[in-house]
């Protein structure tokens, strides 16, 4: 019999994506599966149920009916308990579970048996860079906040030379030069900005000036050393960070807009902008922070909200930044997966291998067991 793969509607509040499209629901049917979709899985991203029976989806009316007899269920945020209840021992899951902080979803999961696998852990390696949904995620997260800033800003972005006299640009500073950061670089460019970026891994100064922005940064010995095998940014002492906030004190004032990106995987944010700072800027300047979801890089920010201090300047804090841009999420997340489970769905049979390089890193349950070691630990 073919897989059945199954996606339900997203429950968790504000949670605007989904798991599938009608695009990847031919492509997963020509995997050899068959897909069912829960009523109102698309609502969030535009898509109408029609769409999916179009597409050859099976469209059912409630989470039970669509996840009976599932394979595999296809999720953008973990299961809720009803889910999990409902799913058939051994069954694969996949979805962003936040499995650092979800430990209850994560231990429920293991008890009903479910090969579970967080797409978040999915390794940065080249084989897998068409599954990496913190890049699909995070390139439009950083475009989107920059549109958020340039809503909130009360000016323009570019400099425009008019008959009633010139309108200065905008100077826009990035802090953190990840995926989100460089896209937001370069939209803020786009856009017409002035701007500068930071960031403590030494190869991202390369590539925030290839982009036409200005890099700064405390350039000392373990900055040159500040940087993962992974890729990922290493935390930094307490001497460098000193430095560092130095630095960034006498840049944020004369600053219109900055914009923060700053995570650390499995540990809060780092702090990076303080109260201070913020007190030193110019009324009517904005700051995005797109690590509020993780407890925030700004002192002051406020998730789901944009926060207005005495001194006029606006902390905007909107948890989910990519479900802002849901049907370009959406696509991009739907995607990932598809090729996710090209790993798992061959002409229509589900064989779960982990000892390929890419499910051993990402799965988190399995044989009723959580197995991860750092979920573990």
């Amino acid at each position: 019999m073919a897989v059945a793969i199954a996606v339900t509607r997203e429950r968790r509040e504000g949670e605007t994506r989904c798991a599938v499209t009608p695009e990847t629901v031919k492509k997963l049917i020509a995997l050899g599966a068959t897909v069912t979709v829960e009523a109102g899985t698309g609502l969030g991203s535009s898509i109408p149920d029609g769409e999916y029976a179009a597409a050859g989806a099976t469209v059912a009316r409630d989470t039970k009916a669509a996840l009976t007899g599932a394979d595999v269920l296809l999720k953008v945020r973990g299961p809720t308990a009803q889910e999990i209840s409902a799913l058939k021992p051994g069954a694969v899951v996949a979805a962003m579970l936040d499995a650092y902080r979800e430990k209850d979803t994560v231990q429920a999961l293991a008890g009903a048996g479910a090969t579970a696998f967080a797409m978040e852990f999915v390794p940065r390696i080249t084989r897998a860079q068409v599954m990496d949904v913190l890049s699909s995620q995070a390139n439009l997260a950083g475009y989107r906040a920059v549109i958020e800033a340039a809503a909130a800003y009360g000016k323009g972005f570019p400099m425009m030379m008019t008959a009633a006299g010139t309108v200065a640009a905008a100077k826009v500073f990035v802090m953190g030069a990840g995926v989100a950061g460089l896209q937001a670089i370069a939209t803020a460019r786009r856009l017409g900005a002035v701007v500068t970026a930071t960031d403590v891994r030494p190869a991202s100064k390369e590539q925030v000036e290839s982009l036409g922005a200005r890099f700064v940064a405390v350039e000392d010995e373990e900055f040159k050393a500040a940087e993962t095998a992974g890729g990922y940014a290493k935390a930094m002492s307490d001497e460098y960070q000193a430095k560092q906030a130095e630095l960034t004190a006498s840049h944020i004032v004369k600053q219109d807009v900055v914009i923060t990106t700053a995570l650390i995987p499995g540990r809060p944010a780092p702090r990076l902008v303080t109260a201070a700072h913020v007190a030193s800027m110019k009324p009517g300047s904005v700051l995005v922070d797109l690590a509020i979801d993780n407890g925030g890089n700004v002192e002051g920010a406020k998730a789901g909200e944009i926060v207005t201090t005495a001194n006029g300047v606006q902390i905007v804090g909107w948890s989910n930044m990519p479900g802002r841009i849901a049907a370009d999420a959406s696509a991009l997340y739907a995607r990932n997966l598809v090729a996710f489970l090209g790993l798992m769905v061959k002409d229509g049979a589900l064989g779960v291998d982990l000892e390929d390089e890419i499910l051993k890193a990402s799965v988190v349950t399995h044989g009723g067991a959580v197995v991860h070691e750092g979920v573990k630990g």
